[in-house]
């Protein structure tokens, strides 16, 4: 395989100074020094080191696809979830600008990198710390390039420094294959792998470092998408000079290599015993719902399971973020300009399963005849089914809804959060627009109060679902905030659940059946399942490991390159609309009782999905000299 190099200068850099060695992805530049003196000691090199963490592409709670990476502030909170099949946003519904291309600043990550990698035989420090910083260095390469490859495909593989020409035509670096970029990927991990320690001298290092483990599961994330990407190709190929020269695109025959190379990096992770679910024998779906919940608010309790974390540490400032401001209830807002922004979906709470029909999604049942209806609203002639309270129709879902997800009549931050969508008037009309009703001495309200800062859905401003949920994981029900920058939760990039889910599919999908891969596969997704509270095993196949990989990780930025790797966006964005589950009022019975109708979310338009699009648009390709994706 042959690898291209490039010149590059390096002017100066933005580095990030720590209170401690122990924060080297808690940090954010703040300082510039000349190059010549970054290196030149210890204390220099954890800085230059702590800032190419800071810049690596790790989609946290403060990466938005229109903004990028290490985003704060007056962003709109648009997350990867509202972009796929989990959630909408509240204010911009039909958004679907997706400006992070990420290809100059992937560029400039790799320069430092690179220089980094170069200066390591000059460096004044023990052999064995430049064994282990030559280690991080071929993880944050090997993750670059991965963010790279699965925005652009084949891209320029530029491994050295050389010195500065003014002859740009020579510094022009041309791309390389698709399978040369995934395979560039996986061999710095097994660089990474050979290099770096099981665990850092200082212990709370671990889990904020790669270490060899990181290393392994980033190959594990990395292989699984070549190998979807190669074994899926031809349900949307594409053409043209990009394909033909196979900068983009992979042959399905070469899928094999990668599900194994996943399978066997995963083994390596689940065979060490380092590593184990958090909390995963509850005595029930109560315990269980509280174990998840409080694993995303604090993942450094969860040091079984956690591999690779982003922390945050400070309010006020970049080592801190606004998850909490922009997507808790309206109720809650506490002055917080902002609120209620990631709904959750519909078609994502069918997902979760219910635990009197193990194995199955469990789409939620409005009608009285037991079908789940189509999303067409209230109908005056239909007989639903009725409800003492909203909450009733939730009864036996799987513990990873409640504590993911905030449903009508849910508690947070000890008040009941109202989400109601209209009134049935006795002679069975509706309404729907803001206005009360007088029956029988009760004064009822469309949105279930009176005033807005008392219920938290459906009047179609910016704060309020338009979806009937709001998110719940990752939030702090003990914060308190009144302006900007006030969460500090940590961000689990790497976990070990999503190994076990990585393996099974691997598995499944490859049909490898040696070294007892399919009973490790089975265990592996039914130890998630019985992490969330329940006891019967299910089989494995595609359906259940998808459904279990979805609702298991939702809301962490995964499901989007889902369907990007498994080339499903553009048969699932089919003239989709996304789908609501609207709570009312009923007043046609002999007391008032709730009923729940299934709708398409208000506002929203239908969206497809082009399969260019599977590809991102490559800029400058006047100045670079690289040859641009197919763009029909």
């Amino acid at each position: 395989m042959k690898y291209h190099h490039i010149s590059s200068i390096f002017c100066g850099a933005l580095l990030a100074f720590s209170t401690s060695c122990s924060d080297f992805l808690d940090v954010t530049p703040r300082n510039k020094i000349p190059g010549d003196a970054v290196l030149s000691d210890p204390n220099g090199v954890k800085a230059f080191l702590a800032n190419l963490y800071y810049q690596a592409p790790i989609e946290d709670h403060v990466y938005f696809p229109r903004e990028g990476f290490n985003a704060r502030g007056n962003t709109g909170f648009l997350s990867l979830a509202q972009y796929g099949m989990e959630a909408i946003h509240s204010e911009w519904p039909n958004w679907n600008e997706y400006k992070n291309d990420w290809w100059e600043k992937g560029y400039k990550l790799n320069r430092s990198i690179n220089i980094l990698i170069q200066s390591i035989p000059t460096l004044n420090m023990a052999d064995k710390e430049k064994q282990v910083l030559a280690g991080e260095a071929a993880f944050l390469r090997a993750y670059t390039y991965f963010a790279l490859a699965k925005r652009y495909g084949g891209v320029p593989l530029i491994l050295d420094n050389q010195d500065f020409t003014n002859d740009f035509e020579m510094l022009k670096v041309p791309r390389s294959t698709e399978k040369e970029t995934w395979d560039l990927v996986l061999s710095e991990c097994d660089r990474a792998i050979e290099l770096l320690p099981e665990e850092h001298a200082n212990g709370d290092e671990s889990k904020r470092r790669a270490t060899k483990w990181a290393a392994y599961a980033l190959k594990s994330r990395a292989a699984l998408h070549a190998a979807s990407v190669a074994k899926y190709w031809n349900n949307a190929p594409l053409s043209g000079e990009a394909v033909s020269l196979k900068f983009v695109g992979m042959e399905a025959s070469q899928a094999a290599a990668y599900y194994k190379a996943c399978i066997d990096a995963s083994m390596a992770l689940i065979s060490s015993g380092r590593f184990s679910l958090y909390k995963a024998t509850p005595a029930n779906p109560a315990e269980a719902i509280k174990n998840y919940q409080e694993m995303f608010v604090d993942p450094s309790i969860a040091s079984s399971e956690a591999i690779l974390i982003k922390g945050y540490a400070q309010v006020g400032n970049d080592l801190s973020h606004d998850l909490d401001g922009w997507n808790g209830p309206n109720q809650t807002g506490e002055g917080f300009p902002h609120r209620g922004r990631t709904n959750p979906i519909l078609e994502m709470v069918d997902l979760y399963e219910s635990y009197d029909n193990p194995g199955h999604a469990s789409p939620v049942v409005t009608t009285a005849d037991g079908q789940v209806s189509s999303a067409e609203g209230y109908k005056e002639g239909v007989a639903y089914r009725h409800f003492d309270s909203p909450d009733e129709i939730f009864k036996n879902k799987d513990a990873r809804f409640f504590a993911s997800i905030i449903y009508p009549n849910a508690t947070w931050k000890n008040q009941t959060i109202v989400i109601n969508g209209g009134i049935v008037k006795p002679d069975g009309s509706l309404i729907d627009s803001r206005t009360s009703f007088e029956h029988e001495g009760i004064t009822y309200f469309t949105y279930g109060k009176e005033q807005p800062n008392q219920y938290s859905g459906f009047d179609g401003s910016a704060d309020m679902t338009r979806t009937g949920f709001l998110m719940r994981k990752f939030l702090n029900e003990n914060m308190r905030f009144t302006t900007w920058l006030q969460s500090t939760t940590d961000y689990m990039d790497m976990r070990y659940a999503e190994v076990l889910l990585k393996f099974a599919e691997a598995v499944v999908e490859s049909g490898y059946t040696q070294e007892n891969a399919v009973s490790l596969a089975t265990k592996a997704i039914n130890d998630i399942r019985f992490r969330a509270g329940h006891t019967v095993a299910i089989t494995l196949n595609l359906e259940n490991v998808l459904r279990e990989r979805t609702v298991e990780l939702a809301f962490e930025n995964k499901n989007f390159w889902d369907l990007i790797r498994r080339r499903t966006f553009h048969t699932t964005f089919k003239n989709k609309i996304k789908e609501a589950l609207v709570p009312l009022i009923d007043l046609r019975g002999n007391k008032p009782q709730y009923i729940y109708v299934r709708k398409n979310v208000a506002g929203s338009n239908s969206q497809n999905f082009p399969e260019k699009d599977y590809y991102r648009h490559i800029p400058n390709v006047a100045g670079n000299g690289v040859v641009q994706n197919p763009q029909q």
